[in-house]
């Protein structure tokens, strides 16, 4: 692959083969890998996708101008790589969406899978992606089974549950896996720490959004592709374990910005206008919800501990607001753009956010009870 800012190299080892086990030119997934410098979580996320039993994939690694010898890393390891492992190398930090966005260009495979650097797939996460997207059509979108990495008793998501304000949050985050999710059913749309996505419907609606940049970036494609007509589905036959934050940090002040810039620009793209006209009133809610459980020791806060901690927050969500104000002309004829491709009407999308719903107080203190949106069972 080539480009503006970057230049890439690919080596294939072995031949892939199709779904009946014949050569094919094309594998049938391609695994998009975003980096910037965290070279030894990467040579770990490559690692496990050098175990797959999935016989058909290739990698693509995009490296945002990494300083620590990641693109070295990748360069030697591609010649004895057991799979196509090709690197696309900017000369900058682009962010997750742009970085992806070269991922998927000029693909010609028929899925596209996104696993984060900071991620590790069991053996059988690219066959149990593929099988679940399989059993419909119109499955657009597959989420993982994702469990924190220091943890692997406790949950870090299972597809993604949503506040009315825009706001989202991992579904079973921070909740022991005692095997309450671990049936195939409906999700909202797939983390992208770990997903995969048909490239026909990448096709039908584009790919990330680069206004985003990074954070809330899958919540904006997921969205779109549901409103475009498509489904989502989480398998737990897909599991992955996550490093939490380890690129900017849990309680790095630029997370929250972005994490409030882009929730606000994310309802004013694609929140049916019955919401977006409640949205002060939701957001004033959260605000008094986060305030109450970071007063009992919960929450999001937690990771900025101390006054200075907490006027350190309220200083990047304000920020994360008002950087959002000059966007929200730009969001809203990008909403006008999108009725082209609508096939949920306003009403269906209320309705379809309501039904996966996070709670209030499963938002503000992150873990408490089960998910608030009922799943339906996918039985195709």
């Amino acid at each position: 692959m080539s480009g503006d800012g970057h230049a890439g190299a690919r080596v294939g080892v072995r031949p892939a083969l199709d779904s009946r086990g014949t050569p094919s030119t094309v594998p049938v997934i391609r695994v998009v890998v975003v980096n910037w410098n965290r070279c030894d979580l990467l040579r770990a996320c490559l690692a496990s996708l050098a175990r797959q039993d999935h016989r058909s994939f290739e990698v693509v690694v995009v490296d945002n101008g990494s300083s620590d010898g990641s693109v070295a890393m990748i360069r030697a390891l591609a010649g004895t790589y057991p799979v196509s492992l090709a690197l696309i190398a900017n000369t900058s930090n682009r962010g997750f969406c742009a970085a992806n966005n070269q991922g998927f260009a000029g693909a010609r495979n028929e899925l596209i899978a996104l696993l984060n650097n900071d991620a590790e797939a069991s053996p059988g996460w690219l066959t149990g992606l593929e099988a679940a997207l399989r059993r419909r059509p119109d499955v657009g979108m597959v989420a993982s089974k994702i469990l924190v990495w220091e943890d692997p008793t406790r949950i870090d998501k299972c597809g993604h549950l949503i506040y009315p304000d825009g706001q989202n949050r991992g579904r079973g985050s921070g909740q022991l896996d005692t095997g309450q999710f671990d049936r195939i059913e409906e999700a909202l749309w797939p983390d992208g720490c770990a997903a995969l996505y048909r490239r026909a419907m990448l096709d039908d609606i584009g790919g990330f959004d680069e206004d985003f940049f990074a954070y809330a970036d899958d919540a904006e494609l997921g969205l779109r592709g549901r409103m475009a007509g498509w489904t989502c589905v989480y398998t737990p036959h897909a599991v992955v374990r996550h490093h939490r934050g380890s690129t900017l940090g849990l309680g790095s002040a630029r997370r929250l910005t972005l994490i409030e810039r882009n929730r606000i620009l994310l309802v004013a793209k694609l929140f049916p206008w019955s919401l977006l006209w409640l949205n002060g009133p939701y957001t004033a809610a959260r605000v008094a919800g986060g305030v109450w459980a970071t007063v009992h020791g919960r929450g999001e806060m937690q990771h900025y501990p101390g006054a200075a901690g907490g006027l350190r927050a309220a200083g990047a969500l304000l920020f994360g607001s008002l950087s959002a104000l000059p966007m929200l002309p730009r969001m809203l004829r990008k909403r006008r753009e999108l009725e082209s491709l609508r096939r949920l009407t306003p009403a269906a999308m209320r309705k379809l956010l309501l039904a996966h719903r996070i709670g209030l107080r499963e938002l503000s203190e992150g873990v408490i009870g089960r998910p608030a949106g009922p799943a339906k069972l996918v039985t195709r």
